[in-house]
């Protein structure tokens, strides 16, 4: 099965997963993270424990949920929670990572999921934070998932949904946010970003086959550190694709 074949929410789902690889507990959103979630608990984290918005937490994932109160979000799980237990856990700090995706996002990691243009005259309306805040102000960890497309990557967010590092370092902390969470890696279907430790900016450290590092500056909308070495992502294996296309999404929901 030949990598050009795979096509970008495969390549985001493939490589979301291996970053899951000894994952314990992990706050899921709809889509792409649940593929990601389910392939992750299939071939390189059997013990994973998703966790889902409405209250579904440790659901094998034999079949994939459709939305995150769904029943297959509760399946064969270890607890039926409510939407404030598993906010109260994330609180409590027991939920290590969280998944997230966005319509735009800026420097520092901050996405929007509620307005695109002016608050009261918008041009797109979009479905708003859910539990996304919670999951951004929270979890140890936030991974982002999204295209990679110059509108998207923008300077300033035109609303803030989800706290990334707002403004620079120390900026979660004088907000209130717990101190050592945040933003962790940004994935999309062209490279990876973690945060440059002394500025908290989105910092390229990873570009998918055959993208280079020209292809992903000019799809993105502010300026940004590069590392010193730049990994190579590898392409998605034939064993992740057969089991993401045969046995977790046959019927091409998110796929």
């Amino acid at each position: 099965m030949s990598a050009e074949k795979a096509g970008p929410a495969e390549r985001l789902a493939c490589t979301a997963a291996r970053m899951m690889k000894g994952s314990t507990t992990v706050f899921i959103g709809t889509g792409v993270p649940m593929l990601a979630a389910a392939l992750a608990r299939a071939l390189y984290s059997p013990a994973l424990i998703p966790v889902f918005e409405f209250g579904g937490v440790g659901s094998t994932l034999e079949k994939l949920p459709l939305a995150v109160g769904e029943h297959n979000s509760f399946r064969r799980g270890v607890a039926a929670m409510g939407i404030c237990d598993v906010m109260e856990a994330a609180q409590r700090g027991v939920v290590r990572d969280g998944f997230l995706g966005g319509a735009q996002i800026d420097p520092y990691g901050n996405l929007n999921t509620t307005v695109i243009g002016p608050y009261d005259d918008p041009t797109v309306r979009l479905p708003g934070s859910g539990g996304a805040n919670d999951v951004g102000s929270l979890c140890w960890r936030t991974i982002i998932i999204m295209k990679h497309e110059r509108k998207r990557f923008v300077p300033k967010v035109d609303f803030l949904t989800t706290p990334g590092y707002l403004d620079g370092p120390g900026a979660r902390e004088r907000a209130g946010l717990p101190p050592g969470t945040g933003p962790y890696r940004v994935v999309t279907d062209l490279a990876v970003f973690d945060f440059e430790p002394s500025s908290k900016r989105m910092r390229l450290i990873a570009l998918n086959p055959g993208v280079t590092a020209a292809r992903v500056a000019a799809e993105t909308g502010f300026p940004f550190p590069v590392a010193a070495k730049v990994a190579r992502n590898a392409d998605p294996t034939a064993l992740e694709l057969d089991t993401l296309r045969r046995r977790i999404d046959p019927e091409k929901v998110f796929l």
